[in-house]
């Protein structure tokens, strides 16, 4: 049998809980609504005529992901270890050879719902890219690049870091619920798109401001209020209050880089912005995701003020360095991963998710250096890996559209609407008919001789 189906005696194995499999498929819903989020979030953040594009590269993950996971995505991610860097069971391609009374790996819900739960993670994890590459890329070979993608990159990755097995979990790298399988797995790769189809038409010339903060606002909390899912249910159940330990530091952590983002933008721009409010929830979430196990609430806080702080800062390096990252994809995602994961290192408590412990609880450096060895592992190999596939994609079918497509607006050329109409607006009746000015004297005159 695959490892994660239960084999032990039936004296020795967990039975199903009712409890932990309902609370783990609401947290499934929950990790799923952080898709449509992101795609409100990312496309408030875009200008008028990129809206609907940027919806739908976040929308279309849902589908290709969830084929591909069903097909042999889940197979490579939690089948069979071979060799610590992928896996293979042929019981769980297409989902086949699992049973509806299987239970997940000692624990007490059954396969098919740590899949879907795990199926989530994999949605999002693409679509988070999309942010980095807003006005430019083709819809169909955004769509390709997800499939490669998810294939080479992220399924192999959630082995390295989850997997039975797998070299970075075997090492003992903590990664609660994503902070490298995900933040950093996507923003290396997001990192290593845009450097291969460069900058956007006006880039540091036009202005390319939000054309709805409402938008991001309303994704933000929709990814604040799903994020509980997200974190919270990564311990698979709550019978020991880990997961309610995740729970409490998920919203501290996000609270206090929010506070912390805005408090730089007001000394360093003089106001605090609602999109800097947003971003810096979304900087908290990101780091406190694979940290949130492993400290205590004011741990908690601590990651979530540094995250808030750095991330803050980093945005503006794209404009330094010259790389076009729309929609901060690297500067939130990919620095907010790297802060968690690292912190990891210096905020272990020991003794909740794991007895390790870090170097501020007397822990030592050992569990920081794997900490750094996993950021490193994952950040190379998600960059070069997504820089080669983009390149591949960009000399063959083309990633970007035509010059003159962008100016005009990539929502008319990719899908042939716009996410606005305002022909009716003002008013429910039809407009008057305009009347030629002639006409109009005419019909003065005539009404004196009436009179």
């Amino acid at each position: 049998m695959p490892p994660g189906i239960l084999t032990l005696a039936a004296e020795e194995a967990p039975t199903l809980s009712a409890a932990n499999t309902g609370f783990m498929l609401i947290c499934s819903a929950l990790v799923m609504l952080m898709t449509p989020g992101l795609a409100f979030f990312y496309g408030g953040m875009v200008r008028v005529k990129s809206t609907l594009n940027m919806l739908m590269m976040s929308f279309i993950s849902l589908g290709i992901v969830t084929v591909l996971w069903v097909l042999y995505g889940f197979s490579i991610a939690f089948g069979t270890d071979s060799g610590s860097v992928v896996g293979w069971s042929p019981d769980f391609v297409g989902l086949s050879g699992i049973g509806r009374d299987q239970l997940w790996d000692g624990y007490t819900i059954p396969v098919f719902v740590f899949a879907v739960f795990q199926l989530m993670f994999a949605v999002i994890t693409p679509a988070l890219i999309s942010g980095a590459l807003a006005d430019r890329v083709k819809f169909g070979s955004w769509a390709l690049f997800v499939a490669l993608w998810a294939t080479v990159v992220y399924f192999p990755v959630a082995h390295w870091v989850w997997g039975s097995g797998g070299w970075l979990f075997e090492m003992g790298v903590i990664d609660f619920a994503g902070g490298t399988a995900v933040h950093i797995n996507a923003g290396a790769a997001a990192l290593g798109v845009i450097l291969v189809i460069g900058r956007r038409v006006g880039f540091r010339k036009d202005p390319m401001r939000p054309h709805s903060l409402p938008l991001v606002m309303l994704g933000a909390a929709l990814l604040w209020f799903g994020w509980f899912g997200f974190n919270a249910g990564s311990w698979l159940g709550n019978d020991d209050g880990v997961g309610a330990v995740m729970f409490v530091n998920t919203q501290a952590a996000t609270a206090a880089a929010m506070l912390a983002w805005l408090a730089y933008e007001k000394i360093r721009h003089g106001a605090c912005t609602t999109l800097g409010a947003a971003s810096g929830a979304v900087a908290g979430l990101v780091a406190i995701t694979p940290a949130g196990g492993s400290c205590s609430p004011l741990g908690a806080l601590a990651i979530g003020a540094v995250a808030g702080l750095l991330c803050a800062m980093a945005v503006g390096l794209k404009y330094r360095f010259g790389y076009d990252d729309s929609l901060d994809v690297v500067g939130v995602h990919l620095v907010g991963g790297i802060v968690g994961s690292v912190l990891v290192g210096f905020f272990a408590t020991g003794g909740v998710q794991s007895e390790a412990k870090g170097l501020f609880y007397g822990g030592g450096a050992e569990q920081l250096v794997k900490q750094v060895v996993g950021v490193t592992a994952v950040l190379a190999y998600s960059l070069v890996v997504s820089a080669v596939l983009a390149l591949a994609l960009h000399k063959t079918i083309g990633m970007r559209v035509d010059e003159d497509d962008e100016v005009s607006g990539i929502d008319q050329v990719e899908h042939a609407e716009t996410a606005y109409d305002f022909s009716g607006a003002g008013g429910g009746t039809a407009p008057r008919k305009a009347v030629p000015a002639s006409a109009q004297t005419a019909a003065a005159q005539q009404r004196k001789v009436d009179a």
